[in-house]
């Protein structure tokens, strides 16, 4: 937001301290003084997410809780319930691939 007070400014919505965005608390409280639910519109989001990917990966990146993406998840319809999560590249310990049987 290039403002007329600070051209220079790289913030959609720049702070009162030079430099720094705007708090979230404080822009969570402007916009519910002028009837815009921050709480809803967050959720719906992440509800938003959970439909497009597993819970535990959205869980990850916004640093949520497991659980809450996973009651979301659940809340919101999410086909991703058989995803199992963890590094699909290793093989689990113990596991070797069978022979093939050439007979």
């Amino acid at each position: 937001m290039n403002t007329a007070a600070n051209h220079a400014c790289r913030w959609l919505f720049p702070g009162r301290r030079a430099g720094q965005p705007i708090h979230p608390d404080v822009l969570a409280a402007l916009l519910n003084d002028i009837g815009i639910p921050t709480t809803a519109g967050r959720t719906a989001a992440i509800r938003q997410h959970v439909l497009e990917m597993p819970a535990p990966v959205v869980a990850g990146a916004l640093s949520y809780h497991r659980v809450t993406t996973a009651k979301l998840a659940a809340q919101a319809g999410s086909n991703w319930t058989r995803y199992a999560a963890g590094d699909h590249l290793r093989s689990p310990s113990g596991w070797a691939p069978r022979q093939a049987d050439h007979s």
